[in-house]
């Protein structure tokens, strides 16, 4: 029988891009999923527009795959998390709601699984476009699989919509933080690639739009500070290599010392004495 996969999309205040990422599911070769859309406190035509697509998956004999649930704003980890307490598969996918799928994603994604059971999560490789036009990523942002922990360090090197992850595996590291804003996606990949290798299909599966102003990376300042605390927190587990350990502590310490020039620089001290006592207690 053919694994479940439950795919979930947090959205708030998307409508305007909601449907091509639903549709983008809808068309998938790999048909055994369900949809759970976590609305985190929408104010726009989300609702109406969730309705009118029921309407139409009920026609297309697809409206028991979709679920819609709406919780007060508590950000996209706690999206996230929401729908994967929800779930009814054995493998969760995320989907952003301003992002799509190419129709083989799902199915190359869980050929690679039943080849290599010993991968907890399968990401993929991506096309990026800015307003429209196709962006060129720079080598830094290179996507690849196998132990990926050293690369994971310096920038999210894994994208969330290009993600396949066994839910048991998923519910044992308890998920996205929630108290995170932003960054709470480079949490978990630091924290699973500490300990295992991923897998990676090499060909583009997922379209990802960037440039539109609502975006959180357009919104927040200084996400460096939410990258510091989540090595500061991945310091305390056991490392498989000692090298390893080194280059996370090199990387905090890089990353200390930017944010403390910059709170300096605009004299903004909120975070200033919480970053510097994590610089200090990693030399």
């Amino acid at each position: 029988m053919k694994s479940l996969i439950s795919v979930i999309i947090p959205t708030y205040n998307r409508a305007a891009f909601l449907e091509r990422a639903l549709t983008s599911v809808a068309r998938q070769t790999y048909k055994n999923w369900q949809v759970i859309v976590v609305d985190d406190g929408s104010t726009d035509t989300t609702f109406e527009l969730i309705q009118n697509l029921q309407k139409k998956w009920q026609l297309d004999g697809l409206w028991q795959k979709l679920e819609y649930v709406k919780q007060d704003p508590l950000g996209v980890g706690a999206a996230r998390n929401k729908g994967a307490s929800l779930a009814q598969g054995e493998w969760l996918a995320f989907l952003d709601s301003d992002d799509e799928w190419l129709p083989e994603k799902l199915q190359w994604q869980i050929d690679l699984a039943e080849e290599n059971p010993q991968w907890p999560l399968i990401h993929s490789e991506e096309i990026w476009l800015r307003q429209g036009v196709r962006v060129n990523p720079t080598k830094k942002y290179k996507k690849q699989g196998g132990w990926v922990f050293t690369q994971s360090l310096l920038q999210c090197c894994i994208s969330s919509s290009t993600v396949l992850i066994r839910k048991e595996f998923f519910e044992k590291l308890s998920g996205f933080r929630e108290d995170f804003p932003v960054c709470e996606d480079y949490d978990l990949w630091l924290k699973i690639s500490l300990k295992n290798p991923v897998g990676f299909v090499e060909r583009p599966a997922v379209i990802k739009y960037a440039g539109h102003p609502d975006q959180l990376s357009q919104s927040i300042k200084a996400m460096d500070y939410y990258r510091v605390l989540a090595i500061d927190g991945i310091l305390n587990e056991d490392f498989p290599h000692n090298e390893w350990r080194t280059e996370a502590q090199r990387t905090l310490q890089k990353k200390c010392a930017v944010l403390l020039n910059g709170y300096v620089k605009h004299d903004n001290m909120k975070n200033y004495a919480e970053v510097l006592k994590i610089k200090e207690r990693w030399l």
